[in-house]
């Protein structure tokens, strides 16, 4: 792998913006400086800004490629590579894939197995693009969830497991109007007794299963050393669970109250980028951009829509009380953190180089390489 040295770019660092060059060399940063170097070997970044490659916790991106149409399973392998590109041309360098493990209803769920087997095989074949990682969405209502859970904890690249529980009435569903609307949107439609039907369903497999469930996946986490994240809170109770559980992540909590107090509990605050993007969550819950007004906002996802974590970061980045390094911190070096790796997220002298470098056009950044592991790949 050849020496690259990026030169005349405004390099977003961990506390600061500079004017500056970076060499990389055997995949790894080994130089930061501010001014020019002027070497003909060099690559002129055109003042463009070079900024650490984005890391997402908790993309949905991969299973629109798995099911493109309610009922319509597209081939893993396809699906994945299709994915891989994706967020290769987003920016994104890490990605935890987020693969649910127990979905109840037929014409949406996905079989992990499938899919897990198919990133190992594209991981061995060199098929990859970005390095991609596995968070397991664990949906604790599931009648035979640690049956379907246990035989994927040895998966290569588990990084991440979350407590789901997406049952109507709660959490990201507490509104029941919005959850038939989502219902009918994904193919469910009902009439009323059949609506009503479903919601007493799963909520008496909530009733059944849940709580025994939820001791299990912590149970497993805490064997396995694996972080934890809660999902969609939206009562304070929810956060005393995940504090008991010995949760790190808050993912999308529903109301600035669950944001605040994970936060003081010392769990990362998680949002939507797509959220901040739009100006407000599309399920009526709270917006991102008043999680960060409140200093309640530690890391963005781009959750369904990969181009929108660069997108986001450069949003709040104008924010004269965050600004760009801060920023981009939530899409980088934060996240990274979280779920433990320390060898990425920032441009520092003996971490990878994962690299982006962007351009500003008409306010909008747009990408114009990426660099994995020193190796340019777009």
């Amino acid at each position: 792998m050849n020496p690259i040295l990026l030169d005349n770019a405004r390099l977003i660092l961990p506390g600061e913006v500079i004017a500056g060059h970076v060499a990389i060399a055997d995949g790894v940063i080994r130089d930061i400086g501010t001014g020019r170097v002027n070497s003909p070997a060099a690559i002129d970044c055109a003042g463009d800004y070079v900024l650490p490659g984005l890391v997402e916790l908790h993309t949905d991106n991969l299973e629109k490629h798995l099911l493109p149409r309610p009922g319509a399973h597209w081939p893993a392998a396809a699906a994945l590579r299709a994915h891989d590109a994706q967020l290769l041309a987003a920016g994104i360098t890490t990605a935890l894939n987020a693969i649910s493990v127990g979905e109840e209803d037929a014409e949406e769920a996905v079989d992990p197995r499938p899919v897990l087997d198919a990133l190992a095989d594209a991981r061995e074949d060199g098929g990859l693009r970005i390095d991609h990682a596995v968070h397991l969405r664990c949906e604790l209502p599931c009648p035979d969830l640690p049956d379907r859970l246990r035989p994927l904890l040895d998966t290569p690249g588990l990084r991440l497991l979350s407590l789901m529980d997406h049952t109507p009435g709660q959490r990201q569903f507490h509104d029941l109007d919005r959850y038939r609307a989502y219902s009918a949107r994904h193919g469910n439609a009902r009439d009323d007794h059949g609506f009503q039907a479903r919601i007493e369903h799963l909520r008496q497999l909530q009733r059944r299963h849940a709580d025994t469930h939820r001791g299990v996946v912590i149970a497993m986490a805490r064997e396995l050393g694996l972080p934890l994240a809660s999902h969609d809170d939206s009562d304070l109770s929810h956060i005393a669970e995940a504090v008991e559980a010995g949760a790190r992540i808050a993912e999308f909590p529903v109301n600035l109250a669950t944001a605040i107090a994970a936060r003081a509990a010392g769990l990362q605050v998680l949002a939507g980028a797509p959220n901040l993007v739009r100006g407000g969550s599309h399920s009526g819950n709270v917006a991102a951009a008043d999680l960060a007004r409140a200093g309640a906002l530690d890391a963005l996802s781009s959750d369904y829509v990969p181009g929108s974590l660069l997108l986001a970061a450069f949003q709040l980045g104008a924010w004269e009380s965050i600004g760009l390094a801060r920023a981009v911190a939530m899409v980088t070096r934060t996240p990274a953190l979280a779920i433990g790796y320390r060898d990425r997220g920032e441009i520092a002298i003996g971490l990878r180089a994962d690299l982006l470098r962007v351009r500003v056009a008409r306010g909008l950044p747009q990408i114009e390489a990426v660099w994995v592991g020193g190796e340019r790949r777009y």
